[in-house]
């Protein structure tokens, strides 16, 4: 598994060190999108500069994406892309209210709007908050 890290990041154009094969273990091992503070309270042995400078390496690289989540803090998903991105897999997520949980909505994109003459997105996001199915059923 480490060596398919290490190729991922090289792919990406990333020099694979210690920490950043950590921080990308790690964000593999999230089943959904992940802010700073989660990746904190997993990498106890890293210190916060650490991990803050390798998520914004990884942004520079198109490892991950960043987007607002309900919280106002930024969330990171991992780009599907194994080379450059052109961030063409905008989806919609999901914030539950109640367990503060962020969902990908793989299967609702929106990668097709119109932008007036002259605008070019660098980037999109869409955040729908509400209650999730585990939380509403309790």
């Amino acid at each position: 598994m480490q060596n398919d890290i290490e190729q991922r990041l090289m792919l990406k154009g990333i020099k694979p060190t210690a920490n950043r094969i950590l921080v990308l273990q790690e964000l593999l091992r999230f089943s959904a999108p992940a802010s700073l503070s989660d990746l904190e309270k997993r990498l106890l042995n890293m210190d916060k500069s650490s991990i803050f400078r390798t998520m914004t390496l990884f942004l520079e690289h198109d490892v991950v994406h960043a987007f607002q989540d309900g919280r106002g803090t930024l969330s990171y998903e991992l780009c599907e892309s194994e080379s450059e991105c052109h961030h063409n897999d905008s989806h919609v997520h999901f914030f539950c209210e109640k367990c503060q949980r962020t969902f990908c909505l793989d299967h609702i994109n929106f990668k097709d709007f119109s932008m007036p003459e002259g605008f070019v997105p660098l980037s999109a996001s869409f955040v729908i908050k509400g209650i999730c199915n585990a939380c509403r059923e309790k």
